[in-house]
C-alpha cells in the first residue's frame, strides 16, 4: 500500500486510495457508453460487432494504463467517436475503402503520433493551426456526430425535395430516441454521474416493454468474435490514402492534446503552463490507437468525461488504473452489449449529445474577424453537409489562407499551414 501512494504520489497531491477509487469508477461509469456505441458505429461499415467490442476495451485498457501507470495522470483513454465516425461514414462508406485498409491506415497515423511524441515537431504541427480553424474542426465533428445519431435515430430522414427532413413522428423508432434523448439531457442537467449510459439503460428497458427489443438468454458470456477483427488490417496502397492519414493525425493531435490540458488543468497539475510526463501521456494515446487499429477499432482518444472522475477527487493515474481495471471487466458482457446497440434509439442520443458537447468551443472564435470567422463558418458546415471531415478541413484551411492573403495579414499564415492547403487543393482538384 506504501509503495502504491509513494509511485503514484498521493501525498504530494493531496489524495488518498478510496478517493482514487470513486474518482476511478465515476470515469468508468461516465465513458462506459463507448464499448456499445464505438462497436455499433463500426457494424455499420461492415465491422463485426463483437470483435470491435473486444477491441474497444483492448484499446482502452492498453491507453488508459499507460496513461496512469507511467504519465500519473487521472485521465482515460478510449476510441474517439468523432474519428472513427470519419473512419466509418466517409473513408468506408463514402469512399468505398475497405475496413481493413481503413484500420491500416490509422496504424499507420498512430505510429506517426508515436514518433511526433517523442520530438517537438508535434508542438510546431499543432501551433502551425490557428485556434479558429482548431475550434471550428472540433465542432464541425460534433455536428457530424450529432447528424449520423439524428439519422440513427429516425428523428432526420432523406427526403427528395430538401434532401433531409424530419421523421415520421409516429415511427415507434423515432418516439422512443426523442424519449431516450429527453431522458439522458435531464440526467446530465441534474449532473447525474453516468448520466448517458443510465440513459441508454433505461431506454432499452422502456425498449423492452414495447415490445422492440428482447433479453438476451445469456447476459455474461466468454468473449467471441476477435478472430474477425484482430489483425486483419491491410497496409495495401497506402500512398493513395495519405490524406486520410493526415485527417487521422491532425483530429487526434487536437482531441488529445486538447482534453488533456483541460482535464489536466482541471486537477490542478499544470503549473507555469507546464503539463508533467507530457511525453508519456501522449505516448499512452498513440500506443492505445497503435493497438486498437491491430486489435480491430480506430485511434483512441483522452476523455473529457475524465473530468468526472476528477470532479470526484482524481489526481493521480491511480485512478486510470481503477478505470482500466473496471473496463476489463466487461468484456464478458459482451452479450448484453450487442442486443442493446440493435436498437438504434438507445445509441442515437449518445451520438446526438456527444456532437452537443464538441460544439461548445465555437464561443472561443472571434466572429468579427471575418478572416477568421468564414473559414471557421466553412470548415464547421460543410463537414456534415458533404457528409465528409476532409472536405470541411481542407475547404476551411484553403479559405483562411487566401483570406488573410487577401487582407495582407502575411505573418498570420504559418508556413506549414500554407503547404498543408496547397496539398488539400491539389488532393480536391485530382
Amino acid at each position: 500500500m506504501e509503495q502504491i501512494k509513494k509511485y503514484f504520489l498521493f501525498d504530494e497531491r493531496k489524495t488518498n486510495l478510496r478517493t482514487e477509487i470513486i474518482a476511478g469508477a465515476t470515469t468508468f461509469l461516465s465513458m462506459m457508453y463507448i464499448v456499445i456505441v464505438n462497436p455499433t458505429v463500426f457494424s455499420v461499415g461492415g465491422m463485426d460487432f463483437g470483435g470491435v467490442y473486444i477491441a474497444t476495451i483492448i484499446a482502452t485498457v492498453i491507453g488508459t494504463l499507460i496513461m496512469g501507470a507511467a504519465a500519473n495522470y487521472p485521465i482515460a483513454i478510449a476510441p474517439g467517436l468523432g474519428i472513427n465516425a470519419y473512419l466509418v461514414f466517409t473513408v468506408m462508406i463514402s469512399q468505398g475503402i475497405s475496413w481493413q485498409q481503413a484500420l491500416g491506415a490509422a496504424a499507420v497515423a498512430s505510429g506517426i503520433f508515436t514518433a511526433l511524441s517523442l520530438t517537438s515537431f508535434r508542438e510546431v504541427f499543432i501551433n502551425s493551426i490557428p485556434l479558429s480553424l482548431k475550434k471550428a474542426i472540433a465542432a464541425g465533428i460534433g455536428l457530424f456526430i450529432a447528424l449520423i445519431g439524428f439519422r440513427s435515430g429516425h428523428i432526420v430522414i432523406e427526403s427528395p425535395a430538401t434532401m433531409i427532413t424530419l421523421g415520421d413522428l409516429h415511427d415507434p423508432m423515432l418516439a422512443l430516441t426523442v424519449v431516450g434523448l429527453i431522458i439522458t439531457m435531464i440526467l446530465i442537467v441534474l449532473k447525474v454521474t453516468g448520466g448517458i449510459f443510465i440513459g441508454m439503460t433505461i431506454t432499452a428497458v422502456i425498449a423492452f416493454f414495447l415490445g422492440h427489443w428482447t433479453i438476451p438468454e445469456s447476459i455474461f458470456a466468454m468473449p467471441g468474435g476477435f478472430e474477425h477483427t484482430f489483425m486483419q488490417l491491410s497496409f495495401d496502397g497506402m500512398p493513395s490514402l495519405a490524406m486520410i492519414i493526415f485527417i487521422i493525425l491532425l483530429v487526434t493531435l487536437f482531441d488529445t492534446t486538447g482534453t488533456m490540458l483541460g482535464v489536466g488543468q482541471q486537477a490542478g497539475l499544470i503549473h507555469d503552463n507546464k503539463f508533467p510526463n507530457l511525453k508519456s501521456a501522449l505516448l499512452a494515446d498513440s500506443i492505445g490507437s497503435f493497438a486498437g487499429a491491430f486489435a480491430g477499432t480506430g485511434p483512441t482518444s483522452s476523455f473529457v468525461e475524465s473530468g468526472t472522475g476528477v470532479s470526484a477527487g482524481g489526481r493521480t493515474g491511480f485512478a486510470s488504473v481503477v478505470t482500466a481495471f473496471l473496463f476489463l471487466l466487461l468484456l464478458f458482457l459482451q452479450p448484453i452489449a450487442a442486443a442493446i446497440s440493435a436498437i438504434p434509439a438507445v445509441t442515437a442520443p449518445a451520438l446526438i449529445l456527444t456532437g452537443c458537447f464538441m460544439v461548445a468551443d465555437v464561443a472561443n472564435i472571434d466572429w468579427q474577424d471575418y478572416t477568421e470567422a468564414f473559414p471557421a463558418f466553412l470548415t464547421m458546415a460543410l463537414m456534415p453537409m458533404t457528409y465528409s471531415i476532409t472536405n470541411g478541413v481542407g475547404i476551411g484551411m484553403i479559405t483562411y489562407v487566401l483570406l488573410k492573403l487577401a487582407s495582407r495579414q502575411f505573418k498570420q499564415i504559418h508556413p506549414l499551414l500554407a503547404i498543408m492547403s496547397v496539398l488539400f487543393l491539389i488532393q480536391m482538384l485530382y
